[in-house]
């Protein structure tokens, strides 16, 4: 039997560039290997209906190996004000390509040099420098050539972007929210204790009052709660004061799904947000509707929801995810994708975590597809953002 043909799709992955603050700023693009043409691979998913308008506001943030292939008629699908063109800094060392920048900044275009290109970068119009800082930084000259703001990528520890940001750094790229310092995660046991009760009264449908009486311990909770239903999202004609409106308002789906993102909506000690909460939306939204394309009814999408949410409370809780599980009533197929990524739902997560075109192929999903719910969920990531 022959393989399967690749697909003519281009398959990229979406990976959030935040401030300091936590707040996501832009999405870095990266193409699965093998990907010919990135140009033309960006044109056709910028061209995507409602692409730009879904990942509003975020600037994109394309690697364009050879600027010189840019061509006038391309620029339509590139605005300015929503594109930053990131140009290897080897390029830069080219004239052609120092000319072809300079001339791109000047109509209004953001160039991002990726490494360090001393005075081409200057040449090339370049506003910006984005640095592997996994193991090194920049010399701090190479910062102050360009006004920035200045990308620190492959940042995977909440320490150092921590150290980053004193070198120069303003935006982040990396693991670092799945990785924060010893002493932030999920405040004292008491704080612990009350996440899992709640964690458990969902999942097992519990009474209304129950989870009124609970909330009214947590005054971080409830003040998240009453925010979101007050918010533009819900339109509502008069103000909500209570738990208990707040629960009317919602209805029991939404409560659910609204409550167990709001455990991720804690604020930092330095005042920022949590980055673990935005991470676990578009994990969230991403497997719900992949479990929709591969024809899984309303029962199975909501299951794919809980464990996109819950496949980050290891990190929030700073517990074992067998320990969480265990305190827990949810269903098997949850369980065995949060232990094993295992099973449908195991391999729905793996695919949020990770987008492979074998495991794709495998899953039965097509590109096109995974671009969709990629869109979907970074959109539905931002309004939570907003929202919380």
């Amino acid at each position: 039997m022959s393989a399967p043909q690749p697909s003519p799709f281009p398959l990229v992955r979406l990976h959030a560039v935040s401030n300091a603050h936590n707040e996501w700023v832009a999405l870095a693009w990266e193409w699965s290997p093998g990907t010919d043409n990135v140009l033309q691979a960006a044109l056709t998913l910028l061209n995507y209906p409602e692409a730009l308008t879904a990942l509003a506001p975020l600037d994109c943030i394309l690697p364009l190996p050879d600027p010189r292939v840019l061509e006038a008629n391309h620029l339509s699908s590139l605005p300015p004000h929503r594109v930053i063109l990131r140009v290897p800094a080897v390029a830069c060392l080219d004239e052609a390509v120092q000319k072809k920048c300079g001339a791109l900044a000047e109509a209004g275009y953001r160039i991002m040099v990726d490494g360090v290109a001393g005075p081409a970068a200057t040449k090339s119009g370049a506003r910006a420098l984005l640095f592997n800082c996994a193991t090194e930084l920049p010399p701090a000259l190479a910062l102050v050539a360009q006004p920035g703001p200045h990308l620190a990528s492959h940042v995977d520890t909440q320490q150092r972007q921590a150290e980053c940001r004193a070198a120069g750094f303003s935006w982040f790229k990396g693991d670092f929210a799945r990785h924060p310092a010893e002493d932030a995660a999920a405040g004292d046991g008491t704080s612990r204790k009350r996440l899992l009760a709640l964690l458990g009264m969902l999942a097992r449908d519990a009474d209304s009052r129950e989870l009124e009486q609970l909330l009214k311990q947590d005054p971080a909770l409830s003040y998240h709660l009453l925010k979101l239903v007050n918010s533009a999202a819900f339109a509502l004609s008069s103000p909500i004061h209570s738990f208990g409106q707040a629960i009317n308002v919602l209805g029991r789906r939404q409560l659910q799904r609204w409550l167990q993102l709001l455990l991720y909506a804690r604020q930092q000690d330095e005042g920022g947000v949590n980055p673990l909460l935005p991470l676990a939306a578009v994990r969230a939204s991403q497997m719900e509707t992949l479990s929709k394309a591969r024809g899984g009814d309303r029962d199975q999408q909501d299951m794919a929801f809980v464990a996109g949410v819950f496949s980050l409370l290891d990190v929030l809780l700073g517990m074992p995810m067998a320990d969480i599980v265990s305190a827990l009533n949810l269903d098997l197929d949850v369980v065995r994708a949060l232990l094993e990524r295992s099973g449908p739902l195991g391999e729905l997560l793996t695919l949020a975590e990770q987008a492979d075109p074998a495991a794709l192929d495998a899953a039965g999903i097509d590109h096109e597809t995974y671009w969709q719910g990629q869109l979907h969920a970074y959109h539905w990531a931002i309004q939570v953002s907003r929202n919380l």
